[in-house]
Protein backbone atom coordinates (compact mmCIF):
# COMPACT_ATOMS: atom_id res chain seq x y z
CA UNK A 1 0.00 0.00 0.00
CA UNK A 2 1.43 3.40 -0.84
CA UNK A 3 1.81 5.91 1.74
CA UNK A 4 -1.21 8.45 -0.69
CA UNK A 5 -3.41 5.49 0.54
CA UNK A 6 -2.80 5.09 4.00
CA UNK A 7 -5.48 6.87 5.99
CA UNK A 8 -4.57 10.06 7.79
CA UNK A 9 -4.12 8.28 11.31
CA UNK A 10 -1.54 6.15 9.61
CA UNK A 11 0.43 8.59 8.35
CA UNK A 12 0.59 10.98 11.41
CA UNK A 13 1.44 7.77 13.37
CA UNK A 14 4.60 7.21 10.88
CA UNK A 15 5.36 10.69 10.93
CA UNK A 16 6.15 10.37 14.68
CA UNK A 17 8.29 7.38 14.03
CA UNK A 18 5.22 4.00 14.51
CA UNK A 19 5.54 2.12 11.54
CA UNK A 20 2.25 0.42 12.05
CA UNK A 21 1.53 -2.44 9.99
CA UNK A 22 -1.75 -1.43 8.28
CA UNK A 23 -2.25 -5.21 7.22
CA UNK A 24 -1.54 -5.90 10.80
CA UNK A 25 -3.24 -3.70 13.01
CA UNK A 26 -6.50 -2.56 10.31
CA UNK A 27 -7.00 0.95 10.79
CA UNK A 28 -5.57 1.93 13.56
CA UNK A 29 -6.95 4.79 15.54
CA UNK A 30 -5.38 8.06 17.85
CA UNK A 31 -7.64 7.02 20.31
CA UNK A 32 -6.39 3.36 20.12
CA UNK A 33 -2.84 4.88 19.97
CA UNK A 34 -2.86 6.91 23.26
CA UNK A 35 -4.74 3.79 25.03
CA UNK A 36 -2.10 1.66 24.16
CA UNK A 37 0.22 4.30 25.53
CA UNK A 38 -1.12 5.20 28.41
CA UNK A 39 -1.44 1.22 29.42
CA UNK A 40 2.26 1.04 28.59
CA UNK A 41 2.87 3.49 31.38
CA UNK A 42 0.94 1.07 33.79
CA UNK A 43 2.58 -1.62 32.69
CA UNK A 44 6.17 0.42 32.57
CA UNK A 45 5.40 1.19 36.72
CA UNK A 46 5.00 -2.07 37.22
CA UNK A 47 8.22 -3.46 35.50
CA UNK A 48 9.72 -0.71 37.04
CA UNK A 49 8.92 -2.16 40.63
CA UNK A 50 10.43 -5.66 39.74
CA UNK A 51 13.91 -4.07 40.50
CA UNK A 52 13.43 -1.92 43.13
CA UNK A 53 16.56 -2.14 45.24
CA UNK A 54 14.72 -1.73 48.65
CA UNK A 55 12.60 -4.32 47.79
CA UNK A 56 14.76 -6.74 47.12
CA UNK A 57 14.19 -9.03 50.57
CA UNK A 58 10.56 -10.00 49.12
CA UNK A 59 10.96 -9.08 45.57
CA UNK A 60 12.40 -12.61 44.41
CA UNK A 61 9.16 -14.67 45.42
CA UNK A 62 6.70 -12.06 46.64
CA UNK A 63 6.43 -8.87 44.97
CA UNK A 64 7.56 -9.89 41.09
CA UNK A 65 5.41 -12.68 40.85
CA UNK A 66 2.47 -10.75 41.96
CA UNK A 67 3.98 -7.80 39.17
CA UNK A 68 3.87 -10.78 36.92
CA UNK A 69 0.10 -11.58 37.80
CA UNK A 70 -0.70 -8.04 37.49
CA UNK A 71 0.56 -7.84 33.94
CA UNK A 72 -1.16 -10.58 32.44
CA UNK A 73 0.44 -13.44 33.43
CA UNK A 74 -0.88 -16.84 34.49
CA UNK A 75 1.69 -17.48 37.62
CA UNK A 76 1.26 -20.13 40.20
CA UNK A 77 2.66 -20.52 43.71
CA UNK A 78 6.04 -20.37 45.13
CA UNK A 79 7.38 -19.27 42.04
CA UNK A 80 10.53 -17.16 41.87
CA UNK A 81 11.23 -14.72 39.84
CA UNK A 82 15.14 -12.72 39.42
CA UNK A 83 16.14 -9.62 38.79
CA UNK A 84 16.18 -7.90 35.63
CA UNK A 85 13.61 -10.79 33.65
CA UNK A 86 11.47 -9.08 31.11
CA UNK A 87 8.31 -10.06 29.89
CA UNK A 88 6.74 -9.50 26.55
CA UNK A 89 4.37 -6.90 27.82
CA UNK A 90 1.90 -7.02 25.00
CA UNK A 91 1.15 -10.50 25.39
CA UNK A 92 1.86 -11.49 28.84
CA UNK A 93 -1.53 -13.30 28.99
CA UNK A 94 0.32 -15.57 26.81
CA UNK A 95 2.95 -17.05 29.04
CA UNK A 96 1.82 -19.71 31.95
CA UNK A 97 4.23 -20.24 35.15
CA UNK A 98 3.60 -23.10 36.38
CA UNK A 99 3.91 -23.95 40.35
CA UNK A 100 7.70 -23.44 42.24
CA UNK A 101 9.24 -22.50 38.84
CA UNK A 102 13.05 -20.49 38.98
CA UNK A 103 13.10 -18.07 36.28
CA UNK A 104 16.80 -16.76 37.08
CA UNK A 105 18.04 -13.43 36.59
CA UNK A 106 18.34 -11.59 33.17
CA UNK A 107 16.00 -13.84 31.37
CA UNK A 108 13.83 -12.77 28.98
CA UNK A 109 10.48 -14.28 27.52
CA UNK A 110 8.92 -13.25 24.13
CA UNK A 111 5.65 -14.59 22.68
CA UNK A 112 5.92 -12.37 19.28
CA UNK A 113 8.33 -12.69 16.69
CA UNK A 114 8.74 -11.25 12.58
CA UNK A 115 7.30 -13.98 10.64
CA UNK A 116 9.90 -14.59 8.19
CA UNK A 117 8.38 -16.99 6.05
CA UNK A 118 7.39 -14.26 3.83
CA UNK A 119 10.98 -12.38 3.59
CA UNK A 120 12.43 -12.55 0.47
CA UNK A 121 15.27 -10.07 -1.27
CA UNK A 122 13.90 -6.83 -1.48
CA UNK A 123 11.49 -7.09 1.42
CA UNK A 124 10.36 -4.51 4.02
CA UNK A 125 10.81 -6.43 7.61
CA UNK A 126 9.13 -3.66 9.34
CA UNK A 127 6.52 -4.81 7.44
CA UNK A 128 6.20 -8.55 7.92
CA UNK A 129 3.93 -9.67 10.20
CA UNK A 130 4.54 -11.53 13.65
CA UNK A 131 4.00 -15.32 14.82
CA UNK A 132 2.96 -15.65 18.21
CA UNK A 133 2.88 -18.25 20.46
CA UNK A 134 2.05 -19.43 23.94
CA UNK A 135 5.31 -20.26 26.62
CA UNK A 136 4.67 -23.01 29.41
CA UNK A 137 6.84 -23.12 31.83
CA UNK A 138 5.47 -26.44 33.80
CA UNK A 139 6.13 -27.02 37.50
CA UNK A 140 9.85 -26.68 39.33
CA UNK A 141 11.50 -26.47 36.38
CA UNK A 142 14.51 -23.85 35.78
CA UNK A 143 15.28 -21.43 33.62
CA UNK A 144 18.72 -20.22 34.20
CA UNK A 145 20.37 -16.88 34.00
CA UNK A 146 20.08 -14.82 30.95
CA UNK A 147 18.28 -17.28 28.49
CA UNK A 148 15.98 -16.42 26.08
CA UNK A 149 12.48 -18.44 25.84
CA UNK A 150 10.94 -17.60 22.31
CA UNK A 151 7.10 -18.55 21.20
CA UNK A 152 5.35 -21.86 21.60
CA UNK A 153 7.99 -23.25 23.92
CA UNK A 154 6.97 -25.58 26.31
CA UNK A 155 9.78 -26.62 29.14
CA UNK A 156 9.00 -29.69 30.83
CA UNK A 157 8.09 -30.12 34.30
CA UNK A 158 11.72 -30.34 36.40
CA UNK A 159 13.25 -29.48 33.72
CA UNK A 160 16.63 -27.28 34.08
CA UNK A 161 17.66 -24.86 30.72
CA UNK A 162 21.11 -24.01 31.47
CA UNK A 163 22.30 -20.09 31.65
CA UNK A 164 22.25 -18.06 28.78
CA UNK A 165 20.28 -20.65 26.77
CA UNK A 166 17.76 -20.06 23.27
CA UNK A 167 15.22 -21.96 23.94
CA UNK A 168 13.58 -22.18 20.52
CA UNK A 169 12.13 -25.51 20.64
CA UNK A 170 10.02 -27.65 23.67
CA UNK A 171 12.16 -28.84 26.65
CA UNK A 172 10.93 -32.45 27.97
CA UNK A 173 10.60 -32.53 31.50
CA UNK A 174 13.52 -33.96 33.56
CA UNK A 175 16.35 -32.85 31.21
CA UNK A 176 18.83 -30.39 30.96
CA UNK A 177 19.52 -28.58 28.22
CA UNK A 178 22.16 -25.73 27.02
CA UNK A 179 23.23 -23.78 24.29
CA UNK A 180 21.89 -21.56 21.79
CA UNK A 181 19.49 -22.74 20.48
CA UNK A 182 19.06 -24.98 23.31
CA UNK A 183 19.16 -28.62 23.53
CA UNK A 184 19.05 -31.72 25.69
CA UNK A 185 22.52 -32.76 27.15
CA UNK A 186 21.33 -34.92 29.87
CA UNK A 187 18.21 -36.62 31.17
CA UNK A 188 17.81 -36.97 34.95
CA UNK A 189 17.57 -40.07 36.16
CA UNK A 190 15.17 -41.44 39.09
CA UNK A 191 16.51 -41.48 42.85
CA UNK A 192 17.23 -45.36 43.11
Amino acid sequence: MSEKQLSPTFRLLRAVGMNYSEEEYGDVSLARAAGRFFGNLYHALLVSMMDWWILEPVNPRLLRPRLLRGLGCRVGKGVFVGDHVRIDLNHADRIRIEDHVHIAAGCRLLCHQRDLRDYYVGGDYARLGYRYGEIRLCRGCLIGMESFVLPGVTVGEGAIVGAGSLVTKDIPAWTIATGRPAAVVKHIPEKP
